[in-house]
């Protein structure tokens, strides 16, 4: 019985605008999953949010494209066993034993799905429901940095209500508290969708309409004149730390969408040389914030090397950051000495422990 496969059901797509970024991230995970220890059981969500479940993956995918199933998919497993079971044995034999949810942004990385994975009592990759939901909402998220005495750059953030009622004075209070130049994005989203740089009120005023297009909420933050710096977390309780790297952009402002996902427009470095100062204070930095935000399993915290005094200045922490063979995270734990299907397998066990530790919870009083 111990040497079983283990069922992995691995989630993709979502309603979302990362949803391409999903599909990419899935095609690289599924073809690197050690298919002698794991079963995997693919299950596409589209841009509807439907679930579509697809049949056991035997070999390695040719293309993305085969993720991309459709409602009349012929599958061994349906997802409704799991999520509504209709009798014990629906309930035992189709569940799988851990979720790995490959799902960028909204409805997906945000608590959404853990949530339903909780309440299914099903193992599943990653954060927790409050952990997840707190570190894709930009402003909660550097609240609570900010509340353990973590340094960030300024920020406040901007309703969209607040925004239509009243966008000059906003503008004001945006010029005095943060200045320019500053960085205006969706309080909830990643992959630098509807991120701007601002040097000015005209383009403040147009950034804050963009972003608003993707989220109720935006964050206005200052720019720190500084290297960009990442680093990875894995672990639960005892928390393991991946060498930095550091991004190079080329021919842009900052880390946009282009420079993250098309070939030439960014440089990944890894690793990085940094004086023992300021990797300890790296390192130590990523620990207390990931403790701070109540994350389990993985993280890729992004920080800014301040220019002017060397410290470190937490830009956030991503709880499923891009995840093919060539993201930045992956390579992270590549030049630590964990391959990327080690780092898969190191994932999914954290998440079987994350599970097994809850089952010790009592939900009845105890006489």
């Amino acid at each position: 019985m111990a040497n079983e496969r283990k069922t992995v059901a691995v989630l993709y797509g979502g309603k979302s605008t990362e949803h391409e970024i999903s599909l990419l991230t899935a095609f690289s995970v599924i073809n690197a999953i050690n298919l002698k220890r794991y079963r995997v059981l693919p299950v596409y969500i589209n841009q509807d949010g439907r679930w579509i479940p697809g049949s056991e993956i035997t070999g390695k995918l040719e293309s993305k494209d085969q993720l991309l199933l459709h409602e009349n998919s012929k599958a061994e497993h349906a997802v409704e066993h799991w999520i509504a079971p209709s009798s014990p044995v629906d309930a035992t034999s189709a569940r799988p034993d851990i979720v790995f949810p490959l799902l960028h942004g909204p409805n997906g990385e945000d608590g959404t799905v853990q949530g339903l994975m909780e309440l299914l009592n099903l193992a599943y990759v990653g954060s927790g429901v409050a952990g997840s939901s707190v570190c894709m909402d930009k402003v909660l998220m550097k609240d609570i940095l900010k509340t353990h005495k973590i340094q960030g750059p300024n920020y406040l953030s901007v309703s969209r209500f607040e925004w239509e009622s009243d966008a000059p004075s906003l503008i004001l209070v945006i010029k005095r508290s943060i200045g320019y130049p500053c960085f205006v994005k969706p309080a909830n989203g990643g992959s630098s969708v509807g991120i701007s740089k601002c040097v000015s009120e005209t383009d403040l005023s147009a950034a804050i309409t963009e972003a608003l297009l993707y989220d109720s909420k935006v964050i206005v933050e200052e720019h720190i004149n500084g290297r960009e710096i990442e680093i990875g977390v894995l672990g639960n309780h005892e928390l393991s730390i991946s060498v930095p790297g550091e991004i190079i952009t080329k021919n842009a402002a900052f880390y946009d969408y282009q420079s993250k996902y098309h070939e030439g427009n960014s440089t990944l470095v890894i690793p990085v040389h940094l004086s023992e100062k300021v990797l300890a204070e790296l390192e130590e930095t990523a620990k207390r914030a990931f403790a701070a935000l109540n994350l389990s399993g993985l993280a890729r915290v992004d920080v800014f090397l301040r220019e002017k005094d060397q410290r470190i200045v937490v830009n956030e922490l991503n709880t499923m950051p891009g995840f093919t063979q060539f993201s930045m995270f992956p390579l992270l734990w590549q030049h630590t000495g964990l391959s990327y299907p080690q780092l898969i397998e190191t994932l999914i066990d954290l998440g079987l422990q994350r599970h097994d530790d809850k089952q010790k919870i009592h939900y009845r009083i105890q006489c």
